[in-house]
């Protein structure tokens, strides 16, 4: 009779931890994701809306919104999530007040919000370019000269881009306006251009950051080497993070740390804490939801390939699940875990 028990006792316990481990402890919620007007992030929301899916949620489509909108509209409740922040970068545009009603959770990509300067790695090893400074040198400006004015050309930030204004801080602080031109076209004709000279075996010099398709055609390392400002002056509205302007363990870097002259951003998902609260599933799934650089870029590069729609993206949900599909259980056991 003991034995019988026992027996009973152990398929009861089966049974239940199956069934705690198939069970949608979103049922019956449904959930409002925002999306940022950037492209380089559909993917990872993409992913979430498709996890939190799968815990039962029903997730609407996500509303693009820009930054202050975004900030002001999840402290409200109006949204309840994204996993496009960009911290310290963001801070600025937080409302008076966000963290009583707002908060960040998880890293989708510590540390991944890169800007710098790139020199394809054969001309690093040649003229030992180490920093920007290393342009103020003759034959390293003839090397990179492609209009013959005498300055090397930098594949620069169209006018309007928050970038354009740290690279003419640049040129000015560090004395290169004589040394370098920044070449302000298109930024994706222009890096087109790069990546057809880079092929063609010419040199390569541009600004960058991540994620982004640029770095996965243009490997880190292999192809190119992010290189140093001479050392760190920051602008006004860098003052309050210069710590983070200086960074170590970037793959593909001349040094380790490497002085990049822009602020690095973790990328960190951020969500409306009564949401957070009241649906733990949900909570931890974006605590647990991380990628690697690579992969966003990857998935980047084929978008910029003409695999963008809606329909190209959830492919690409498809298959970065099915090649890794212990790691995507593994949020979601956690998530279900968390709501027992």
């Amino acid at each position: 009779m003991h034995r019988v028990l026992m027996i009973v006792f152990s398929i009861v316990l089966m049974t239940g931890s199956a069934f705690a481990m198939d069970m949608k402890p979103g049922k019956g919620v449904t959930l409002q994701p925002a999306r940022a007007t950037w492209n380089t992030g559909f993917f990872q929301e993409a992913l979430v809306r498709r996890g939190l899916t799968e815990l039962g949620f029903t997730v609407k489509k996500p509303r693009d919104l820009q930054n202050p909108i975004f900030y002001k509209s999840v402290a409200l409740g109006d949204v309840d999530y994204w996993v496009n922040g960009w911290f310290p970068n963001h801070d600025s545009q937080l409302p008076k007040g966000f963290y009583d009603k707002a908060t960040t959770i998880g890293y989708v990509v510590k540390a991944g919000g890169l800007q710098g300067y790139l020199v394809s790695k054969k001309e690093v090893d040649k003229f030992n370019i180490k920093s920007l400074d290393d342009f103020k040198r003759p034959e390293v400006k003839k090397a990179f000269d492609k209009n013959g004015d005498g300055k090397a050309d930098l594949t620069a930030c169209p006018p309007g881009w928050g970038c354009e204004n740290v690279i003419a801080h640049h040129m000015k602080v560090y004395g290169l306006a004589g040394d370098i031109n920044p070449v302000k076209a298109s930024y994706e004709a222009g890096m087109a251009a790069a990546l057809g000279a880079y092929k063609s075996g010419e040199p390569v010099f541009f600004y960058t950051w991540a994620p982004n398709w640029t770095i996965f055609k243009l490997k880190p390392g292999k192809d190119v080497m992010w290189i140093n400002v001479p050392k760190i002056i920051p602008k006004e509205s860098q003052k309050p993070a210069a710590d983070r302007m200086t960074v170590s363990g970037i793959e593909g870097a001349v040094s380790d740390p490497v002085k990049l002259g822009f602020v690095v951003s973790d990328i960190r998902t951020v969500a409306n804490k009564k949401f957070l609260v009241n649906n733990p599933a949900a909570a931890k799934f974006l605590e647990e939801f991380t990628l690697p650089l690579s992969v966003i870029n990857e998935q980047n590069t084929r978008m910029n390939e003409g695999e963008k729609s809606d329909k190209d993206i959830a492919k690409h949900v498809d298959e970065w699940i099915a090649a890794h599909q212990d790691t995507w259980n593994g949020w979601l056991d956690a998530a279900r875990k968390a709501a027992m």
